[in-house]
């Protein structure tokens, strides 16, 4: 898996802007302030975790894909980086983190329930889950170009099934909704 994971980052131009990255930054930006420490997980090229430094937080990238944290440690360069494993649990000690971003993340995960509790584990007792995710509704998944089997996503959300997902890993108050082609999920 890993090098499929490499594979996927390699085909990437460097510099590529994150789908929705404007909205997604703002959802983010939003919602966290100066001084959190904040877990970007499935950090990318650390587009997001160099706005979360401009922003004033303590940021710790995390990705399992080397060339991604690459990218991610030219562009962020005041954020620490961590080196996940497909699957395994996050390196990190309970209530590390006030806040967990996982924007584009959770459609990658074979075990999204394991990662979600993984999540739940590492944020402080009152820290919020921030995630994104493509919306995957009825009216999207008609269409004969929603089910690309080139994709890199392995799992498809609607706001009900992320909703249920989140709940399920032990976070008490999950709001998602709808934002043009994604979903913002908030929960604590």
């Amino acid at each position: 898996m890993d090098d499929w994971r490499e594979a996927v980052w390699r085909a990437v131009p460097e510099g590529a802007e994150p789908e929705r990255f404007g909205a997604r930054r703002a959802f983010l930006l939003e919602r966290v302030v100066a001084g959190d420490r904040v877990l970007d997980l499935g950090c990318g090229d650390g587009a997001f975790a160099a706005a979360l430094l401009d922003a004033g937080c303590a940021v710790t990238m995390a990705d399992v894909a080397e060339e991604a944290l690459r990218r991610a440690r030219a562009r962020a360069r005041g954020a620490e980086a961590v080196k996940l494993a497909e699957g395994g649990p996050l390196p990190f000690a309970e209530d590390a983190f006030d806040v967990v971003w996982a924007g584009e993340v959770l459609e990658h995960v074979a075990d999204v329930a394991g990662l979600l509790a993984e999540v739940r584990r590492v944020l402080r007792w009152g820290g919020r889950l921030l995630a994104t995710t493509p919306w995957h509704g009825r009216l999207v998944v008609a269409t004969d170009a929603h089910f690309d089997p080139r994709s890199d996503h392995l799992r498809f959300f609607s706001a009900r099934t992320l909703r249920a997902v989140i709940a399920d890993a032990g976070f008490r108050e999950v709001e998602v909704r709808r934002a043009g082609r994604g979903l913002h999920a908030v929960a604590s």
